[in-house]
């Protein structure tokens, strides 16, 4: 039996009030609608809050047309990203913004794009290749990040790594690629091991990486679960250097590493270090555009680099609508085909994150200038000098 909560009624009165404000948005065809699928609670709101901030920022016309955004809250269940997929789709969004994780953007993949309707993507997921023609993915590839990463270890002459990940479709794709990199790059990876994201201790995984004794270890996990392992490992002794990846690129992960972050290492997107970045680096204008927007709302050091990808999938929706909107109305069919090639045309376009190139080809469009190396000293983030 389902047990019926006052928190499970409001979200349900919630949805159900969003769903009659798509439907009528579709019916007078009046606006933009956009449908945007985060993670605003549970394991990974580190991630969607600062993309749900992100997105009360953003401006409420295109080109004088107005825009409706219908945020919703999957809780990190990927079912419920699904569900919230369907409802927008069948309420006749004309593009969803979302999720935040892996699973979750999977999930609204596998609903966008049969129902030809262009997606988002603010993970850096894989789409299938009948997927592809209309899922966008706004963070940097996992493969892009993961070479800026063994490029250090053997730069600094790490000849044996561990790693750590977490068992779902974000860990396993970090892993192929730590599998192929570590064989190029001639490093022996010693020891894999596993945990979920929910997991609140990884006792039995830290013991076995310490008689591993690699030279450096790599958590490839996100958001604030991917500091427990780290933790629970200087706790018991471990010296070497960690590696972790562009989902802990932020605010609450360094306070979740307070007292034993400091060295390690982590590719990011550029805008993290903003004020940081040479005047040359191609985003550091769009960084600081950002910056300055969102700290000035939500304090100083606050920017968060995955509230950045909201606001790249923004400025990619807002370019994109400009062309669509000579070309048919809002809440169309066409419309939506109008906003998919747009987006697929996206040439040498400046974002907080990189600079982005799309074709038939590739619905990422970041190349090395959307990365950057960071380490923690004194509890703050500090851009590596580039080799």
């Amino acid at each position: 039996m389902r047990t019926i909560t006052l928190r499970s009624v409001c979200a349900w009165l919630r949805r159900g009030a969003v769903a009659l404000a798509l439907v009528g948005a579709q019916t007078l065809h009046a606006e933009i609608t956009v449908g945007v699928s985060l993670t605003v609670t549970g394991p990974a709101a580190s991630l969607g809050g600062p993309q749900k901030n992100t997105i009360d920022l953003l401006p409420q016309t295109i080109d004088g047309e107005p825009v409706r955004y219908f945020v919703l809250d999957d809780g990190n269940f990927p079912q419920v990203a699904d569900k919230d997929a369907r409802r927008l789709v069948e309420s006749g969004a004309d593009i969803i913004i979302g999720g935040s994780t892996v699973p979750s953007a999977m999930a609204i993949a596998a609903v966008a794009a049969p129902a030809k309707t262009p997606h988002i993507a603010l993970a850096p997921i894989a789409p299938k290749p009948e997927w592809f023609p209309w899922v966008f993915v706004a963070p940097q590839s996992i493969g892009l990040m993961a070479s800026a990463i063994f490029e250090h270890l053997e730069r600094t002459g790490v000849k044996k790594l561990g790693y750590i990940g977490f068992n779902d479709g974000y860990g396993e794709a970090w892993l192929a690629h730590t599998r192929r990199l570590a064989e190029a790059h001639g490093i022996d990876l010693t020891i894999v091991e596993r945990y979920d994201r929910t997991d609140r201790t990884a006792l039995p995984q830290a013991r076995r990486l310490l008689a591993a004794n690699p030279d450096a270890i790599l958590v490839a996990g996100s958001g604030t679960p991917s500091a427990m392992p780290m933790r629970m490992l200087r706790e018991r002794g471990y010296k070497g250097r960690f590696y972790h990846t562009h989902g802990a690129g932020s605010v609450e992960f360094l306070r979740a590493v307070q007292g034993f972050g400091d060295g390690l290492v982590l590719p990011i997107g550029p805008v993290l270090v903003a004020d940081q970045l040479p005047a040359s680096h191609p985003s550091r204008d769009a960084a600081l555009r950002y910056m300055r927007l969102y700290e000035g709302k939500h304090g100083a050091g606050s920017i968060n680099p995955f509230g950045a990808h909201a606001w790249d999938a923004f400025l990619l929706f807002e370019r994109a609508a400009k062309v669509a909107l000579k070309q048919a109305r809002p809440g169309t069919p066409q419309f939506r085909q109008a906003l998919r090639d747009a987006l697929e045309g996206t040439r040498n376009f400046p974002v907080s994150h990189g600079v982005v190139n799309m074709s038939d080809k590739n619905h990422n469009g970041l190349d090395e200038r959307s990365r950057v190396l960071v380490t923690v000293e004194k509890g703050r983030w500090v851009l590596l000098p580039a080799p």
